[in-house]
């Protein structure tokens, strides 16, 4: 066994592209997180979020070249667009590409928190809080993701935004029958929907 989390899914995986071994894999409880089998590939990504533009950012590879050279890389953020950039791994050194939606950087945007809340069974839950503002209480909207086989996670939310700039804070919970947090988790959602421990959450 190389890795195991009791918790959520792996959600990705990083292999050489020759020898096929294993260099990294990525999960994402409430953030993405990584696990690192290969040195160098982690000394690639602390450099990465050393450059971050936004200190909260998540970074997310989206492409390599051939020689793995030259990567396209992605900082995510909940409080606004997607950056690109290009790393030159050889020359350690990042080259702005684009922006996702440029016309959103004249705006302020407020930021996604992801927080935990105990079930009234003690069941753990990952959910999203948006603050229309931190300096007194607000109206709070519960934003309930479908599925019920799918799940929210952190990053830029357009509803969410739009709640908050007219004063409306917002939660996104991962409730009981969510994916990506194991087989468990899952199947506690089996008959619930619509009833029981679900609604609940």
């Amino acid at each position: 066994e190389l890795y195991a989390n009791d918790k959520c899914n792996v959600g990705g995986v990083t292999l050489d592209r020759d020898t096929k071994e294993l260099k990294a894999l990525t999960y994402n409880y409430a953030r993405t997180e990584r696990v690192f089998f290969d040195k160098e590939l982690e000394k690639d990504h602390q450099f990465l979020q050393s450059t971050k533009p936004n200190p909260n950012a998540e970074i997310g590879v989206t492409s390599r070249s051939l020689d793995e050279t030259k990567w396209v890389v992605a900082y995510i953020r909940s409080d606004g667009p997607t950056e690109y950039v290009i790393y030159d791994k050889p020359k350690q050194s990042i080259t702005k590409l684009f922006v996702s939606k440029p016309k959103l950087l004249k705006y302020k945007f407020a930021e996604m928190e992801d927080v935990r809340i105990p079930a009234h069974d003690g069941l753990e839950l990952v959910a999203y809080l948006t603050r229309s503002q931190t300096a007194e209480p607000t109206p709070l909207i519960l934003l309930v993701h479908g599925g019920p086989w799918a799940r929210d996670s952190w990053g830029f939310n357009a509803r969410a935004q739009w709640f908050a700039n007219r004063g409306y804070s917002t939660l996104q919970v991962n409730y009981r029958g969510s994916t990506s947090y194991g087989k468990t988790f899952l199947h506690k959602g089996d008959g619930q929907w619509g009833v029981g421990d679900m609604q609940t959450d």
